[in-house]
């Protein structure tokens, strides 16, 4: 899988295919104000406010009732839930860990064991019990950095999937199989986990039952399948992949998977039905595209992409965008900030959060953003 120039430009980097990473990229961001298509001054965000400050966080997702929120951080807070999310210690994590916060980004708790690094969180139904990957199994340490080589790359840790009580009581390991087990979602219907694997010798998408049995696969492409989220009404999936089909690159890809490693340097939008049946590419624009989740009307997806920028010298923006699910009437959503992703609308609809570095103090800083959805 070749990397385009914009690709090998990018040093900031996603963590656990497509969950961010501690590191900074923005030492030298450009100073010019990203590029607007016609209509996108944010004009549906309304009422927006940060919810984190400082160092990395990342990839927040809302409770079913939609009060609180998950999210990964390198700021360390104490595990006491009445400190502020905005008053972090003074020293930072080498890796992520998992939190919740209110929606007011007012009270923060840790919830994962403090060891190893975590990635992509989620809650059950019922909000009393949370979904996360970790590596502590692995051991305690934050996982070795992978080697670039000039060239933009994920490491597959050791990841498994693990369910714990908010209060970090009652950790059960869902995963034991070796290498990458991460990226994990539940249906609205809280009746499935979708979760990529590297169980079969590639990175697929396989879904099971909320306790871990069941599982089933529900993708076999050659490439990287991730990111996966459910529909409104749990019938079908939107994921991220890279299908490589050139035999070198082929070849090139397997390699690299057999290093635990994976060069995405392009990322398509697929939908597929919840068994894995008619799959359907969305996008094809050559670019890095990825974070996908379902619009409220199920009908269009929100992403993130540096659609507009892949070619360009320097360091590429990042941006949300919408579009309906036959890849027609792309919009983009924001213009502030170089990196905007990982976005989720509230259960309700009435809400969107995501990431971004706009108004970062720091190079390398991402925090959380909450904003009003306007129709």
């Amino acid at each position: 899988m070749r990397l385009s120039k914009s690709m090998k430009n990018l040093s900031w980097s996603l963590c656990a295919v497509g969950c961010l990473q501690a590191g900074a990229w923005a030492a030298d961001v450009p100073k010019e104000p990203a590029k607007a298509v016609s209509g996108s001054a944010e004009r549906h965000l309304a009422n927006i406010r940060q919810l984190t400050v400082g160092r990395q966080n990342a990839e927040a997702y809302f409770s079913f009732d939609g009060t609180k929120l998950i999210f990964q951080s390198t700021n360390k807070w104490a595990k006491d839930s009445s400190v502020s999310v905005r008053k972090p210690a003074e020293a930072g994590l080498g890796c992520y860990q998992m939190y919740v916060m209110d929606v007011e980004g007012k009270q923060v708790q840790l919830v994962s064991t403090g060891e190893g690094s975590t990635t992509c969180g989620y809650f059950y139904p019922g909000d009393r019990r949370i979904l996360y990957s970790s590596t502590h199994a692995a051991g305690p340490e934050c996982p070795p950095k992978p080697k670039r080589d000039g060239a933009y790359r994920w490491a597959l840790d050791d990841y498994d999937l693990y369910a714990v009580d908010l209060d970090g009581r009652n950790l059960q390991r869902l995963t034991s199989t070796p290498g990458y087990d991460a990226e994990a979602t539940i249906s609205p219907d809280g009746k499935t986990i979708v979760w990529t694997s590297v169980k079969d010798g590639d990175l697929d998408l396989y879904a099971m039952n909320l306790d871990g049995t069941g599982i089933r696969r529900l993708t076999d492409d050659v490439g990287y399948d991730g990111g996966a989220f459910f529909s409104p009404d749990s019938r079908r999936i939107v994921y991220r992949g890279a299908h490589p089909t050139d035999p070198a690159e082929v070849t090139r890809y397997q390699e690299l998977l057999a290093q635990r490693l994976v060069e995405p340097g392009q990322l398509e939008i697929y939908v597929m039905n919840a068994d894995g049946s008619g799959k359907k590419q969305v996008t094809a624009n050559n670019a890095s595209t990825f974070s996908p989740f379902f619009h409220p009307d199920g009908k269009r997806i929100i992403f993130s992409s540096n659609v507009e920028t892949r070619g360009e010298g320097g360091r590429p923006s990042f941006h949300l965008y919408l579009v309906n699910d036959d890849g027609t009437g792309l919009e983009r959503l924001t213009v502030e900030g170089k990196f905007n992703s990982f976005p989720m609308f509230s259960p309700d609809g009435k809400r969107l959060v995501w990431v971004s570095d706009r108004h970062a103090k720091e190079p390398g800083e991402f925090n959380v953003f909450l904003a009003d959805w306007v129709p």
